[in-house]
């Protein structure tokens, strides 16, 4: 325990899901939160979004673990929102050590409207680019940024969307670009002490997953398939027996690229991906 005693985190998506999970794991090891969710639907997103209801549960469970929080609603897509929501986060727990660029979506269908592409890249990639440089301003050396990828950027390459729609074609693409702005801006931020990193998971439970419109895109052949039915497609995709990974295994990696073991880890793009990446031979 308290492998991140006294560290400040913000984190984005933090309503639920990966998000919420990076936020329990993290205040378990010591840090206080701020986090951040938009809390409200997004058109072109066939599931529901986080709601405030739940980033208060949130913020309860990180009480619970016995550190503070402070929560913001903040659509990522508004840099000056965000940095606004930021910098009093900030002023109110003392510091920022670390950054976790979680928020994203995954707006399939092959019926979704071309805003699909426009908002999955403004949300997936612009707003990882807005948390990171809003938090910035406040980052000293020894601090961490840790974006949250996808294996997708390894293994989806472009073309005709078909059932993925425009919208799953923008989500690895969105992926992919993480990593091209790893390369280019972990060598600026090392010789100040600062480190940047990408974690890339495979299929994850959350409610990006599972939904009918993720469904449809492993199970074409049913009209309306269902959560068993759709876990049989996920399977094929991991190399290890299973359909899927739990956030919480993606949010050990999140703790120690966050902790002071990863201090001299910087410009890297972790796979937590079950072998899905040299299963599929990219």
């Amino acid at each position: 325990m308290g492998r991140v005693e006294g560290k400040v985190v913000v984190i984005t998506g933090a309503g639920r899901g990966q998000g919420r999970s990076h936020a329990v794991r993290l205040a378990e090891e010591g840090a206080d939160i701020i986090a951040i969710d938009i809390c409200e639907d997004i058109e072109v997103v066939r599931y529901p979004m986080s709601s405030w209801e739940d980033l208060e549960e949130t913020a309860k469970l990180v009480v619970n673990a016995g550190r503070r929080v402070v929560t913001k609603q903040v659509d990522v897509r508004d840099r000056a929102a965000l940095q606004k929501a930021i910098d009093e986060g900030v002023e109110e727990l003392g510091k920022l050590d670390v950054v976790v660029a979680n928020a994203g979506i995954g707006a399939l269908g092959e019926d979704r409207p071309i805003s699909a592409f426009t908002d999955t890249v403004d949300i997936n990639l612009v707003g990882v680019l807005n948390t990171v440089h809003a938090s910035l301003p406040h980052l000293v050396e020894g601090s961490s940024i840790i974006m949250i990828g996808s294996s997708a950027a390894y293994v989806a390459t472009h073309g005709a969307a078909g059932p993925m729609g425009p919208g799953g074609m923008a989500y690895p693409f969105t992926k992919q670009a993480l990593g091209h702005y790893l390369n280019w801006f972990a060598p600026i931020l090392a010789p100040l002490g600062r480190r940047i990193n990408v974690v890339h998971p495979t299929n994850v439970d959350t409610d990006m997953l599972h939904n009918e419109a993720m469904y449809k895109v492993f199970r074409p052949d049913l009209e309306h398939p269902t959560r068993e039915d759709a876990e049989q497609g996920f399977a094929q995709v991991l190399g290890m027996p299973r359909p899927y990974v739990d956030p919480i295994d993606i949010s050990h990696a999140v703790t120690y690229l966050a902790s002071d073991e990863s201090r001299f880890v910087t410009g890297i793009q972790l796979r937590v991906d079950a072998g899905t990446v040299v299963k599929l031979g990219k």
